[in-house]
């Protein structure tokens, strides 16, 4: 009799046939837990950001927020911790993919939707709409990127356009103004629809951005301890003033992609020279 839920490879590798149901023996195939629990990390960022928009709707918009940054602080560990328990498969990162989509494209626009772009009824929705598909356009790119193996090494330091998370912590910089005082009103709400769209073009736009990658897997000595004293500053600012906090991470982030532009034609013009050199001594 065959199974409702029938054993599947999640490096998507066809299955060998082993007996009538033409499955693989579930003795001999049974999946690792180190391998299930990177995809469960995902689930839960899931789950967060779809009651995200359940709290939206609710009018709650601090624990609509919250379960945002849930969200994205389960989406940038569970690609580490399955680099770290050797875990990694095709099923992961494609679920990885759905879930930013969901977390940072869908739930941010639901919540700046429902706390202040109905206030211009079809020109919010239609921002909304925008910013929801950029993020899917932006991150169906993203995938196809890696499949280009023949990228230069340096590359892998930058994004092309501001990633999902980054863009879905930045489009909230209005709530986050509203939040610290700032009335409601037709100016905030026509403000908010066009901040949306912009931040939804810079997500589908080339411009390099940085990406972070290395971060976090080597730490010098002599900054063990200042690292730890930043991160207790920032889980205090973020207590004691969240709104605060979140509206200055936005602007930092927003005035430093300049930085990550320069960065990157600093290293298109030195790979130009490096080729250049090499093609001299090759003439020579």
């Amino acid at each position: 009799m065959e199974t409702p839920f029938p054993p599947f490879n999640p490096d998507g590798e066809p299955e060998e046939e082993n007996g009538t149901d033409g499955y693989a023996s579930p003795r001999l195939r049974d999946i690792p837990l180190r391998t299930i629990f990177p995809n469960l990390l995902t689930l839960l960022a899931i789950c967060s950001g779809l009651t995200s928009i359940r709290f939206a709707v609710e009018e709650q918009i601090s624990l609509a927020v919250g379960a945002i940054i849930l969200a994205a602080f389960l989406d940038g560990i569970d690609g580490r911790v399955a680099r770290f328990l050797k875990s990694t498969s095709r099923f992961g990162a494609q679920m990885d993919s759905l879930a930013d989509f969901v977390n940072f494209g869908v739930a941010p626009a639901m919540l700046l939707y429902f706390t202040l772009l109905d206030g211009v009824r079809s020109f919010g929705w239609i921002a909304a709409l925008i910013y929801a598909s950029c993020a899917c356009l932006r991150l169906a790119r993203f995938n196809v990127m890696l499949d280009m193996p023949d990228r230069p090494k340096w590359q892998n330091n930058f994004f092309v356009g501001v990633p999902a998370p980054a863009g879905a912590m930045t489009v909230l910089a209005p709530i986050y103004l509203h939040q610290l005082g700032l009335e409601n009103s037709q100016s905030l709400d026509t403000f908010a629809a066009i901040y949306a769209v912009l931040i939804g073009l810079l997500m589908v736009s080339s411009l390099p951005t940085f990406s972070g990658k290395d971060m976090g897997k080597r730490v010098p000595r002599e900054y063990v301890l200042p690292l730890l004293i930043v991160v207790v500053a920032f889980a205090g600012m973020m207590l004691s003033w969240p709104w605060e906090t979140l509206s200055g991470l936005a602007f930092l982030y927003l005035a430093g992609m300049p930085f990550g532009y320069r960065a990157w034609q600093a290293h298109v013009s030195a790979e130009i020279e490096k080729s250049a050199e090499n093609q001299n001594q090759q003439s020579g």
